[in-house]
């Protein structure tokens, strides 16, 4: 059996514990929302490692494209209904049969005054997963026009550019109380307002389980497609680009469409993250979007492996699971350790170290030893025999 086999075979058999994992955990809430969040930061972490690591593009807007997306999703949910008669009140669109309606942001709410109208019609919330789909479409949009932006910028300039761009939209978020309920929080309604049923399993709308195999088939989805294009020309540009712009422009590499492609789909993914979190959490604040949670990401693609997908993911996966479990605090003698706190210093630690002595990460070592064992063996041998032979 050859080594791409096995690699194959490994990723299908993780993929399937993954899947299998809610049977034994289903019973501890807490395991499974820690899951859930790890998935998510998975999906944070590798999409930024393929921006960062593959294409050099170096940015601190990530999270504020899974805030455009989760905050899309909320919005959506807050403000658009569907109903199967015109109100009369509100600005509408007719689809047909029934009516995409637009609720006010601020006053009276105009569904109450159509009262009348809508006695005898259906008013239907906006599903979550349109409301999804529309932020993908929006981080999408924004990712467009800021990597349109900041192509013609390199390494400091880009990370000076998508901090701003970052405080904008926090800044936006927070002073757009009647829009977003600034500080205090827009609520999103349950990924399943109503429970899930599916083969005689029933689960309630603040159920676990349900939302788990969500972000992970999110994560699935999304670690493939990114997997796929870095193996593909798409990944080879990109990388050359991130190598020496000027070389591969030589060699025919379109600069512009790829450095703002990537940018583009990268900034959907996050968005795809922030909608499905969003609804999970179920309130979104601006505090997301504070440079801090932005370091997080960047750290756990750094100690994971900056070069490496999967790595970024296992990193971000094995790093939340950790930072949750330090939560506890410990005595020793006289005196009381507040892990609350300590456990970022040592996370810290751990960063420093990385960046120090392992460049590559911590986890994509591990998997480079596992998936390329006896590479250099196999090819030395290939060069010896190569005279012999002649």
């Amino acid at each position: 059996m050859n080594r791409t086999t096995w690699v194959w075979l490994m990723a299908i058999a993780g993929a399937g514990l993954l899947l299998a994992a809610p049977i034994g955990l289903s019973s501890n809430p807490y395991i499974m929302h820690i899951a859930t969040i790890a998935f998510f930061y998975a999906i944070l972490a590798s999409s930024w490692s393929l921006l960062a690591g593959y294409a050099g593009q170096f940015s601190f807007a990530h999270m504020a494209f899974m805030a455009i997306g989760g905050y899309t999703a909320g919005l959506a949910g807050k403000f658009l209904r569907f109903t199967t008669a015109p109100t009369g009140t509100c600005s509408e669109l007719s689809l047909g049969s029934v009516w995409l309606v637009f609720r006010n942001i601020s006053g009276e709410n105009c569904l109450d005054l159509a009262g009348e109208t809508l006695a005898n019609a259906g008013v239907y919330r906006m599903p979550p997963v349109v409301g999804i789909v529309a932020g993908i479409i929006m981080g999408g949009v924004f990712g467009f026009l800021v990597g349109v932006l900041v192509l013609r910028l390199r390494r400091t300039y880009l990370a000076l550019f998508t901090i701003g761009f970052s405080e904008i939209v926090r800044i936006a978020i927070n002073a757009e109380i009647d829009l977003t309920d600034g500080p205090n929080g827009l609520e999103l309604i349950p990924l399943f307002p109503s429970g899930f049923h599916w083969f005689g399993f029933d689960f309630s709308p603040t159920d676990k389980v349900p939302p788990y195999y969500v972000m992970l088939l999110v994560f699935l989805i999304s670690l493939g497609l990114m997997y796929w294009l870095a193996m593909s020309r798409f990944g080879l540009f990109i990388r050359a680009l991130r190598e020496d712009e000027e070389a591969a422009a030589a060699l025919g590499v379109h600069i512009v469409r790829y450095k703002v492609l990537v940018f583009v789909i990268t900034s959907m993914i996050a968005a795809a993250a922030g909608g499905v979190y969003g609804h999970f959490i179920g309130v979104l604040t601006p505090n997301i979007i504070l440079i801090l949670q932005m370091s997080l990401v960047i750290a756990m693609a750094v100690i994971g492996g900056l070069e490496s997908l999967i790595g970024a993911a296992i990193g971000a996966i094995l790093i939340e699971f950790a930072l949750e479990f330090l939560r506890t605090s410990f005595v020793i003698g006289p005196i009381e350790v507040d892990m609350t706190t300590w456990r970022l210093v040592f996370f810290g630690l751990l960063l420093m170290l990385t960046l120090r002595f392992w460049n590559n990460g911590l986890i994509y070592p591990l998997i480079q030893r596992f998936t390329r064992a006896g590479v250099a063996e196999e090819t030395v041998a290939k060069r010896q025999q190569a005279p012999a032979e002649g």
